[in-house]
């Protein structure tokens, strides 16, 4: 591959404290052909947001420290424009509509089939 390449592939950073739900991701993420960034929690995933700047964001709600609600807040706060989907079991309408609220573009409840999580990644990638 030559480097004019390597520069057009389009990174996904997924944000999940569960490895499980982290390989599952990353298992679909790449048959879509992207570059995966894994975090376990929002702390790991602010890092790498400012060193790597990905080109969309798959959160878990649910996680120790910094959870994707929040972590959703402190990238709007920042004024971060990448588009962002919630992955997770928490399938309230009030989640939903407070992801919405925080600037989420999508979610996919888990677990996540692999159809679902392409789709989205699309979606999220042509935005």
């Amino acid at each position: 591959m030559n480097e004019s390449n390597l520069t057009s592939v389009l990174s996904v950073l997924i944000v999940d404290d569960a490895a499980f739900s982290r390989r599952m991701l990353r298992k679909y993420v790449e048959a879509e052909g992207c570059k995966v960034l894994e975090a376990a929690n929002g702390q790991e995933a602010l890092g790498l947001v400012h060193q790597h700047q990905p080109d969309c964001i798959l959160v878990d709600l649910l996680m120790p420290d910094i959870d994707g609600f929040q972590l959703l807040q402190m990238l709007r706060d920042e004024g971060c424009a990448i588009p962002i989907a919630i992955v997770s079991a928490d399938i309230q309408e009030t989640s939903r509509q407070r992801g919405t609220e925080l600037g989420a573009a999508g979610f996919l409840n888990k677990p996540a089939k692999e159809a679902e999580v392409r789709q989205t990644i699309r979606q999220l990638l042509q935005r």
